[in-house]
């Protein structure tokens, strides 16, 4: 067994690696649907661009590269699996196609690791997504993130604890 540090759990949470891939992978693959970039090249952009550096202002923090790649990958390679699970997800007559490009960049990227990384705690999955919602809107989106990302969890008889 392992000493741990306890944590406040009302403490906020220093950036981590993972946490700055899945930013910058969602803002990839947004990438990738509105500007009908390829995989090749988005990942090279972001490999050799983005990732840990001040770009225009904006500083993309350190990520786990590895990652990062992991999930712009896996979202391209089971776009065909991953689509109707948040189909059915999100509410009747409101289908993926349908949603703010952003908001589906998320669903995506939450759903390939809820769906295809069981090693990662469902939790944290939904955790960390819900958190980037709500770096990009200030809205509602947030709970709608949480209630999408919960029931996909649910419906793959994923572990929620």
């Amino acid at each position: 067994m392992t000493d741990h540090p306890k944590r406040d759990p009302g403490a906020a949470r220093p950036a981590n690696q993972r946490g700055a891939a899945r930013l910058a992978a969602v803002q990839a693959l947004y990438q990738m649907d509105i500007g009908r970039a390829t995989l090749e090249d988005t990942l090279a952009q972001f490999g050799s661009f983005h990732l840990g550096r001040e770009i225009e202002g904006e500083q993309y923090l350190p990520a786990d590269a590895d990652f990062f790649r992991q999930i712009v990958t896996g979202v391209t390679k089971h776009q065909i699996e991953i689509d109707p699970s948040v189909d059915k997800a999100l509410a009747e007559g409101w289908p993926i196609g349908r949603v703010d490009a952003t908001l589906r960049a998320i669903l995506r990227a939450a759903a390939f690791e809820l769906l295809r990384r069981k090693d990662i705690p469902a939790r944290v999955v939904i955790t960390e997504y819900v958190d980037i919602a709500r770096a990009f809107y200030e809205d509602d989106a947030s709970g709608l993130v949480n209630a999408a990302l919960d029931s996909i969890a649910r419906s793959a008889g994923v572990d929620m604890n």
